[in-house]
């Protein structure tokens, strides 16, 4: 289900498509957030125009996106190392004789 959906941001209005009622939901939360970042990088930075508050707010997002997906790879590398040591310790449980044979 196809949506057209128009997104403000700092002003200028993005005519967007959302395929799902999900991806609405993070396309709209999305513009809330830049829109957040923008007002406050004018507020902290009055000088600036807003091309150069603009790559602020993306040099923002992209930090917490890399930052998020480093998160990610080490939560992975830890579920697989519990995995790991999880299967081991079945394995050896496995592998007991039962109890009272030994």
């Amino acid at each position: 289900m196809e949506q057209k959906i128009t997104i403000c941001i700092g002003g200028s209005r993005y005519a967007l498509t959302a395929n799902s009622p999900e991806q609405e939901e993070i396309y709209r939360l999305a513009g809330v957030s830049v829109n957040k970042l923008l007002s406050t990088y004018t507020e902290k930075f009055p000088g600036k125009g807003m091309t150069e508050i603009l790559t602020m707010v993306a040099l923002n997002e992209s930090i917490g996106n890399i930052t998020l997906k480093k998160r990610i790879e080490a939560i992975e590398k830890e579920k697989n190392t519990l995995e790991g040591l999880t299967d081991s310790y079945l394995e050896n449980i496995d592998n007991q004789p039962p109890a009272g044979t030994r």
